[in-house]
């Protein structure tokens, strides 16, 4: 059954914009678990622009599926997560000036640095998803540092969908480099992920992917919430997925 995970980053956003001890991101995440979400995904960015280090621990407690924690392969990062112990770490890459994350790791690149990080956080007994394109390359290098799993950035494939349409020859090049990805990913044995950009209209295609496990899906539920209720919303998405997938 193809899973959602629900990023609650901006419903952070929202409360550090006064500072305030509300919306209450424990209670977000209950309402997200409520409504049918398999886990909870937030991004402790380096900035701390949004979730904040207590939320970590807060969420750690209260959720009752499991936490995805998306962090940059820092010292610093790193050993918040060890001590939290969130059910999984995504290694994403992170750039102050960004308003969200913009292209997946080069793991093949930095393979040392990632390995140790990698190691690190499965010594304390956390599962590690690294962040990547839809690229053949970049999957070899995530299986040979010993990466349980990868997400597959879903950027590109959306601004496609957006712009062109999904009978497009820039969409299907898209979806194209995710299938290509996907079953290479499968063949080494990694748990299949993706994520970013991901909402209502164009997740159709993704969803049909064979063996694709799991979403996580922020941006797009929360804007939905604020006309419908956060619960209706992560429904409304479950429900599509549900759909989909049967078409696959």
């Amino acid at each position: 059954m193809l899973k959602l995970g629900v990023n609650i980053d901006h419903i952070a956003t929202i409360r550090q914009a006064r500072k305030e001890n509300f919306p209450s991101v424990v209670e977000a995440a209950a309402l997200c678990e409520k409504a049918g979400a398999q886990g909870i995904t937030v991004h402790l960015r380096e900035d701390r622009r949004h979730i904040q280090d207590r939320d970590i621990y807060d969420l750690r407690k209260s959720i009752r599926t499991k936490l995805n924690l998306e962090m940059a392969a820092e010292d610093e990062i790193i050993n918040i997560a060890v001590d939290a112990k969130p059910d999984f770490v995504c290694l994403v890459p992170e750039k102050r000036q960004e308003l969200t994350t913009e292209g997946g790791l080069n793991v093949l690149g930095s393979q040392k640095k990632f390995a140790m990080a990698v190691e690190k956080l499965k010594r304390a007994g956390i599962k590690v998803s690294m962040f990547i394109d839809p690229d053949i390359e970049q999957v070899e290098a995530c299986s040979k540092i010993s990466a349980d799993c990868i997400e597959l950035h879903t950027g590109k494939y959306a601004a496609a969908y957006k712009n062109f349409g999904k009978n497009s020859k820039e969409f299907q090049d898209e979806f194209g480099d995710i299938i290509n990805a996907s079953n290479r990913a499968i063949a080494k044995g990694l748990i299949l992920n993706a994520g970013h950009g991901l909402d209502y209209d164009n997740i159709e295609e993704i969803c049909k992917i064979e063996k694709m496990n799991e979403f996580n899906i922020g941006f797009s539920i929360i804007a939905r919430a604020v006309f419908c209720g956060l619960e209706q919303a992560v429904s409304e998405m479950k429900e599509l997925m549900a759909k989909y997938s049967q078409l696959g």
